[in-house]
């Protein structure tokens, strides 16, 4: 039977502008000298306005349209995060083009096939080694007209008539004899917003080669005010951008979401040292993906570990008593006042401020499934985190757990807006003012997941309860049927391996095989402490995972997780991976394990499984 919950007909929000270029100048008109930005350069933070913000974006606008960029033209960008970004995305939009992301750890073969399916005229890049990609491969890429750099240090190709500094195509926007700000307002005014793409996310490639998803000024403030509403986000927030804005979930929360409400964005230096700029910033707002929690609560695990006895009866004494009231809390509910109040300053004061964490109001984690026993240890840490569900194709608007009533282990319930459907064979579907224009260049492809009457035709396996919260149950292309007929997600089994700090990733096979079986990729960090504390000799990661005590270790972790399952749901046999799969390319920007690449380059390991049972 077919299970739907619509609310489809909330009435909608107060009117807005039709476009994010419109909206920030809103903010630049209204509270001009307001932080918009804050960037972490030098090692000092440096603050950018909304006015300036507005500047930036309405030069970098009126210089495109000089190099001769109109309205339905793509324009690439290749780089990290940072304000730069933004001030491209905005700029692009604005003049009625569409901005395509492209993610900064691509390979030179993967910018090409972006930039040459996309048809972009112009690329930003961020840097040296973004802009040697780009010449590496723009001799195949024939719409592609000019090179744009972000960061010049150290590049001797400006010379190159193809190639242009940023500050140089800002220049090209300056208007001497008039405000570039009103200039560029001329033309956001005129923008026709609506239906029209407004930029272009490739999808992760999870389920097979990338697809370039355009999504229309209508989707991204439709999405922005259901998210701004939904999860209560005030101007007051301050956010951290870190995941990749190539990415749609970055791309709501930094810019769109950001613009719609009006708060702080701040870029740290990334990389190793994200902890560090979580740290600085304590953002009020953050969403991680699942593995961004879990590396966190690894994190924590492990410096508990090497805690003195005190710190450790400390720790478990008072995530014990935060636990008993977690339930409570989860359903609106304040629990123990005195018990939480001497929680925080015994632990948690200490512990969430190292985190980053300390101001955290909203926590949400979307863009893959996570383990329940996660999110049940942070609502222990006093982390409200909530489950999130959305994809690139509907902008990431589909469930979201309600503040008041958090019921872990499902996504929650049909957000403002969205109507949901699990269909007779289980698979979800979603009609939504976020659902996507369609795929670039391949309708086709749009044609058979966007059927007429509007529902997405998601992919994912889920079931509805009688409040309508949403559980996933798997994905319909990864359902592993074993040899003995029985139907298996292996994102659960998955989950429950991945709650240990010894475990990155964890991908379960058995696909018409005998039984089930998983191949394991351990968290360096974690089991490289774990060795020393044991007094083992290494050299490699190759040399550590072969340690027959790391593969107790593994084995441990696997015998707990089978006592929560059926015995036909078991892992039967297991190989630590000698590599990290992001050294094979195996992982996508928001670690998602794309499992057809793992398949083919473990086939070796896997067959070693099965041949040894």
């Amino acid at each position: 039977m077919t299970t739907t919950v619509d609310t489809a007909n909330v009435p909608p929000a107060a009117t807005t502008p039709a476009t994010l270029p419109g909206l920030l100048l809103v903010h630049a008109d209204t509270h001009p000298k307001d932080t918009a930005l804050r960037v972490k350069r030098l090692g000092r933070w440096v603050e950018i306005s909304w006015r300036e913000y507005a500047n930036r974006a309405a030069c970098a606008a009126l210089g495109l349209r000089l190099l001769g960029i109109a309205p339905g033209d793509r324009v690439a960008v290749l780089s990290e995060n940072r304000p730069e970004w933004l001030f491209a995305d905005l700029a692009i939009q604005g003049i009625g083009a569409i901005s395509v992301g492209v993610y900064p750890t691509s390979s030179e073969p993967d910018v090409a096939d972006v930039l040459d399916s996309s048809g972009a005229k112009v690329v930003i890049v961020e840097d040296e080694e973004q802009l040697d990609k780009v010449i590496a491969v723009r001799a195949g890429l024939s719409e592609l007209a000019t090179i744009v750099v972000i960061d010049t240090r150290g590049i001797r190709a400006l010379d190159d008539p193809m190639t242009i500094s940023l500050d140089q195509l800002e220049n090209l926007g300056e208007a001497p004899a008039r405000d570039v700000v009103d200039i560029w307002r001329d033309t956001v005014t005129g923008l026709p917003g609506g239906d029209h793409a407004a930029m272009v996310v490739y999808t992760s490639g999870v389920g097979g080669p990338p697809q370039g998803a355009m999504l229309s000024h209508r989707n991204l403030i439709a999405t922005a005010e259901v998210l701004a509403s939904f999860y209560g986000a005030r101007r007051d927030e301050e956010v951290l951008s870190y995941l990749p804005l190539s990415h749609v979930a970055e791309r709501l929360v930094s810019v769109a979401t950001a613009i719609r409400v009006g708060y702080v964005v701040n870029f740290g230096e990334g990389g190793e040292s994200f902890i560090n700029d979580l740290q600085e910033v304590q953002p009020t707002f953050f969403l991680g993906v699942p593995r961004v929690w879990e590396k966190l609560m690894g994190l924590v695990q492990t410096r508990v570990a090497n805690a003195t006895p005190l710190k450790r009866w400390m720790y478990r004494f008072w995530q014990r008593q935060e636990a008993r009231t977690a339930e409570t809390r989860r359903h609106g509910g304040r629990g123990g006042r005195l018990s939480q109040g001497l929680a925080w300053l015994f632990l948690l004061r200490s512990l969430r401020r190292k985190l980053g964490l300390a101001r955290i109001r909203i926590a949400l984690s979307g863009a893959a499934p996570i383990a329940s026993g996660v999110l049940e240890y942070w609502w222990a840490l006093g982390v409200p985190l909530r489950e999130t569900y959305g994809q690139t194709e509907d902008t990431a608007l589909a469930t979201g757990n309600p503040e008041n009533d958090v019921r872990v282990g499902t996504v929650g319930v049909a957000l403002p807006g969205v109507a949901l459907r699990v269909a007779d064979d289980g698979e979800i579907l979603v009609r939504s003012p976020g659902n996507f224009v369609g795929y670039l260049g391949d309708p086709s492809a749009t044609r058979a997941v966007l059927d007429d009457d509007g529902w997405l035709h998601t992919g994912d396996l889920g079931e509805l309860d009688r409040d309508g919260y949403l559980t996933i149950t798997g994905r319909t292309k990864e359902l592993i049927v074993t040899a003995g007929g029985l139907n298996v997600s292996p994102s659960r089994l998955e989950n429950l391996i991945k709650v240990s700090p010894f475990i990155r990733e964890a991908m379960v096979i058995g696909d018409r095989r005998p039984f089930l079986a998983a191949l394991i990729g351990i968290e360096p960090a974690a089991v490289t402490d774990w060795a020393h504390q044991h007094a083992l000799q290494f050299t490699s990661h190759r040399d550590l995972v072969s340690q027959p005590e790391v593969e107790r270790l593994v084995d441990g972790i696997i015998a707990d997780v089978n006592r929560q399952l059926s015995e036909t749901e078991q892992i039967r046999a297991f190989e630590i991976l000698p590599f990290d799969l992001d050294e094979i390319g195996a992982l996508t920007a928001t670690q998602k394990v794309r499992r057809q690449q793992v398949t083919e380059h473990c086939s070796d390991l896997i067959d070693q499984m099965y041949s040894a049972a």
